[in-house]
Formats: structure tokens, sequence, C-alpha cells
């Protein structure tokens, strides 16, 4: 019996290392992908990040009880906390309205609707960034699994995750938190 339960914990062992092998594994892909990525011949690069003016009229908050003031609960839970939503009830994972995806923290313009697309996760999904400096990536080894996790480059704002499972140009799936983003609806 002794010997059957350590054979199990091995083979368990085992198990996990074999996961977190292949999830690095395409945690590398996810990176050269991004590498690959020619923002400067896409159109969704014009869009220019915040202006100083605007900038300085957004200060950042330096404090969680000064983001607390500036975000509801949950928008502080996902953006200072690195919290997920549920899927499918998150504001802006199924619209199509055409517009410019910013940080709900500070302002910085992240993605353009024109890259959205349906994932069938139940989160806004997006195949590229607006510009590469808008956004940072980070690895991400929490619950047992090895991801690529997406910031604001200007708050540092959790905004969800990129996977390597997305759509052409860039076969990637920049899976966002819809309470991390906010939508200035194209006039």
């Amino acid at each position: 019996m002794k010997f059957i339960s350590i054979a199990l914990l091995a083979a368990g062992c085992v198990a996990v290392f074999f996961l977190w092998f292949n999830r690095s594994a395409s945690n590398s892909s996810v990176q050269e992908k991004i590498q690959q990525i020619n923002y400067d011949e896409s159109d969704l690069a014009k869009e220019k990040p915040m202006s100083t003016e605007d900038q300085k009229l957004r200060t950042l908050p330096q404090t969680d009880a000064e983001w607390r003031k500036i975000l509801t609960p949950d928008q502080f839970y996902v953006l200072r906390k690195k919290g997920t939503e549920r899927a499918f009830t998150g504001p802006n994972w199924n619209s199509k309205e055409h517009g410019i995806y910013r940080c709900a923290g500070c302002g910085q313009p992240l993605f353009s609707s024109d890259a959205k697309f349906d994932s069938g996760t139940g989160w806004p999904s997006f195949y590229q960034p607006i510009a590469e400096a808008n956004v940072a990536i980070h690895e991400d080894n929490t619950l047992f699994m090895s991801r690529t996790e997406v910031v604001c480059s200007r708050c540092q704002g959790h905004l969800g995750h990129v996977f390597d499972d997305g759509p052409q140009p860039t076969g990637l799936r920049y899976c966002m938190n819809g309470m991390a983003l906010e939508l200035d609806i194209a006039q």
C-alpha cells in the first residue's frame, strides 16, 4: 500500500512537470509571436499613445486608497489585485461598437475595435494592441501554470493574458478583462 501511494505521488509530480513544461514552451511561442509583429506597417499603430497633456490631467494614484477613489470595486480587483472577472459578465465582451479601448485605470489607448474578434471565451479578445509600447508583458506563474500576463505600460494595471491561439495576422489572442477597459466609441 505504501508503494502504491509513493507511485501515485511520483506519477502526479511527473504530470505536473509535463503540464508546466508544455505551458512554458507555449509561453515562449507567445513571446516570439509578439516580437514578430510589425507595428509600423499596421493601420492600428497610427493611434498615438496618450499625449503628455492628457497624462498630466490624469495623474496616477500611488496608493491602494487613492486607486479605490477612482476605480469601481470590480475595476480595483482586476487592475490592482490581478483579479479576473467571470466569463460573459464584464462590459464590452460582446460589443460590436467601433472605437478605442482604453485602460480603465489611466486612460491610455490599448486596443482598437478593428483588432477585436469573438474568441468564444466570454472576455474581450484582440489579435494585437494599438501600439507595442502601450502594453507590457510579464511571466505569470500563478495557479500552477505558466502564462503571459498583459499590463498597461503606463499604470501597470493588470489587463489579462495573451495566448498563441488567436487569428491571423498575428496568431495571438489578447484575452482581456472587460473591467480593465473603457470603450471610447468612434463618432
